[in-house]
């Protein structure tokens, strides 16, 4: 079955910092003609960051688009300053955020967060053998974090009672609590 869409027409509605919004007007496979749109995003890394085997920092900090507080693992876009390496993204953003440096960086996952209307790819990372930066660099603007440190069982405990709710984190405590 064929279910490829031809783009026939393609509009910037938005062009900002973090997304760009695409308009798109599409043929269907069975020739009807459809609207689509679509955010376009550079692309993230979302790190698993184990201080030791048994306990995982998470970050609160505050979300605009769901207007409340949430908890993640350390995460971030890849930028300029990464030169299209996504491990220099993962050892930055854990500097800016959480202030260690990985002795051992493993890729877990990737993943598509949100196909439906989004083009951005998430990497997942592990990050083992920690130790703190020597030099910090400057966490985003605006950028407020309280640094958690949790074990596995109040991590599964925190997703259980709601406390956890975003998905690359659910991805990630799930991928730990596999381990053996």
């Amino acid at each position: 079955m064929d279910l490829e869409e031809h783009v026939e027409s393609s509009e910037t509605l938005y062009d900002g910092v973090i997304v760009r919004l695409e308009r798109q007007q599409v043929r269907l496979p069975n020739g009807e003609a459809a609207t689509r749109e679509i955010v376009r995003h550079v692309g993230a890394v979302g790190i698993l960051a184990l201080p030791d085997p048994d306990h995982m920092i998470l970050e609160r900090q505050w979300r605009a688009p769901i207007a409340k507080a949430t908890l993640e693992i350390p995460a971030g876009k890849l930028d300029s300053r990464d030169a299209d390496n996504i491990e220099h993204a993962v050892r930055r953003e854990l500097n800016e955020e959480i202030r260690y440096e990985p002795g051992t960086l493993k890729r877990i996952t990737g993943f598509y967060s949100s196909v439906g209307f989004s083009d951005e790819y998430m990497t997942l990372f592990l990050a083992t053998d920690l130790k703190p930066v020597t030099t910090e660099l400057p966490r985003d603007q605006g950028e407020n974090l309280e640094l958690l440190t949790v074990t596995k069982a109040e991590a599964q405990a925190m997703i259980d009672r709601g406390e956890i709710e975003d998905a690359k984190t659910i991805t990630a405590i799930y991928y730990w609590l596999l381990q053996k």
